[in-house]
């Protein structure tokens, strides 16, 4: 910014009769640099009009030396090798000028010719004139403080903000070289340029060498991400608020056991939890919504709790144990609340399912109570089976549920494969799981060996309907009529639901569909 005034007039002027005009000059050059230069021109020889010089990205300082009209160091910041050159360059000119016009500066001193450059706010600034008896002296300091300037605005201001400068044109004219005619506001503008260019081919070529990431087998949704920072699995193991975050953990679970419980359950859950070490991570999925009455067992501190009213086991594992949230477990174990543990040890359970090569498993069931299929009953002859024999008619194969690959949904083990299987195929809508027993086949191969019952760790189905008085008594029935009615309704949806998945699949690869893959 610039303002032009008049000071004085003939009669009240410099003492010789001449009227001045001060002509200023702002500049703000970053963190709070204000650099103001007055000029003190000859009102005979000073003319009204003025040049604009636009800034960008760098700092200028101005500093000028009146000699004879004129002599003049420029310092362009932001390039330390640029700020040197233009330095030199305007030194040069205004030597050379000088040494031309070293008689007549002394008589135009006589006559008042004078400038004054005054710098507010610019730390360090440099700004004194050196004693008046020697000309050669001055001229030389000069210089120096022009290139010493220039030199530390360019390292110290690198960025600026758009300034505009106003130049009188008089001054222009004076600094202008006249066997060239290289003016100081065309080496500015062909500096900066060269700077601006020389940015913007750097910046393009470097977004030219780097490419944008996209990794195609990273997960949906993630591909512009460097695989290095994708973590597409999570856990459930409980972590500090403070600390250094490598030492969370004392120990890492290798297994998970969940039970759907009740408060009207919690004698029996209690003997269940002790029966399975620290090596598992233990869940409650709370059905009544009353869960602060179980932290009178120690375990329950430990423990993961998770609160909805009136929801099943199977709604609580469709959202809450997605394959990704529980891949750190070796096991999975989804079991109901009225199971009764005096013989069962959780340990030796997984080492005899490791022995036999079971992904789908369930332990035997006492034979006296709350028996329905002949595959879950125990034998006390053996360690594992994986084949029955069942009533008269219901097995059209001997590989095919029930006497073979089914285990029931009471107490299911699954391993970590199988089950990132099975939780894709349960129904969002479909939340008691009838039918998911009889289709627990299509997620491991050969069904007949990878799925069966161990004899040898063996529990009680205490058959008591907890979750079943949740329901809603309608049209006279108890509640837990209801519930039960829903169930079968359920199986009827879920087995039509995966024939026609099937159907569809074969069709669209140009298969007839056989009769039928369900039981």
């Amino acid at each position: 910014m610039a303002t032009m005034r008049t000071e004085g007039g003939s009669s009240a002027g410099d003492g010789y009769g001449h009227g001045r005009q001060t002509v200023d000059d702002a500049i703000e050059i970053g963190a709070g640099t204000h650099i103001q230069t007055k000029w003190l021109i000859d009102g005979n020889k000073t003319k009204k009009d003025q040049n604009d010089i636009l800034v960008q990205g760098g700092c200028i300082s101005i500093s000028w030396e009146w000699v004879d009209g004129w002599a003049a160091v420029a310092n362009i910041g932001g390039v330390p090798s640029l700020c040197i050159s233009m330095n030199f360059v305007l030194v040069w000119v205004s030597l050379r000028r000088c040494g031309f016009r070293q008689q007549q500066l002394k008589q135009k001193r006589k006559k008042g010719g004078r400038f004054a450059v005054h710098m507010a706010k610019l730390p360090n600034s440099i700004g004194r004139s050196a004693p008046r008896s020697n000309e050669g002296m001055r001229l030389i300091f000069s210089a120096v403080v022009g290139v010493m300037l220039g030199y530390l605005f360019g390292v110290s201001f690198p960025t600026v903000n758009i300034t505009k400068l106003h130049f009188p044109s008089s001054i222009i004219s004076y600094i202008e070289d006249r066997n060239s005619g290289i003016t100081t506001q065309t080496l500015l503008n062909h500096a900066w340029a060269s700077a601006n260019r020389h940015k913007k081919n750097n910046s393009d070529s470097s977004a030219e060498k780097i490419p944008k990431i996209y990794v195609p087998t990273n997960p949906k949704g993630a591909e512009r991400l460097p695989p290095g920072i994708v973590v597409s699995e999570t856990d459930l193991y409980p972590r500090r608020l403070w600390g250094d975050p490598s030492e969370d953990l004392n120990s890492e679970p290798r297994y998970l056991v969940t039970f759907t419980v009740g408060i009207s359950q919690k004698a029996n859950i209690d003997a269940a939890v002790k029966k399975f070490s620290d090596k598992f991570t233990i869940m409650l999925f709370h059905y009544d919504g009353r869960t602060t009455e179980w932290d009178e067992f120690e375990w329950s501190k430990r423990a993961i709790h998770i609160s909805v009213r009136k929801q099943t086991k199977w709604w609580y594992a469709k959202r809450f144990l997605h394959p990704d949230v529980v891949a750190r477990y070796d096991y999975i174990f989804i079991w109901d609340e009225d199971l009764g543990v005096e013989h069962f040890n959780a340990e030796a359970y997984i080492g005899l399912v490791r022995k036999h090569g079971l992904d789908i498993s369930q332990p035997g069931l006492q034979p006296d109570k709350g028996l329905t299929w002949q595959m879950t009953k125990r034998r006390g002859d053996q360690e594992v089976h994986k084949v029955t024999e069942e009533r008269p008619g219901w097995c059209t194969d001997p590989h095919l549920p029930p006497c073979a690959a089914f285990v029931e949904i009471m107490a299911t083990v699954f391993s970590r494969d199988a089950w990132r299987c099975v939780w894709h195929m349960i129904q969002n809508d479909l939340v008691h799981g009838w039918g998911l027993d009889f289709a627990l086949r299509k997620c491991v191969e050969p069904a007949h060996e990878k799925i069966g019952v161990v004899d040898a760790q063996w529990i009680v189905h205490q058959a008591v309907p907890s979750l079943g008085n949740q329901g809603n008594a309608e049209n006279g029935k108890a509640p837990w009529e209801g519930v039960r009615a829903r169930c079968r309704k359920e199986w009827e949806i879920f087995q039509t639901r995966l024939a026609d998945a099937e159907k569809a699949y074969y069709i669209s690869q140009g298969i007839t569909p056989p009769n039928s893959t369900l039981v």
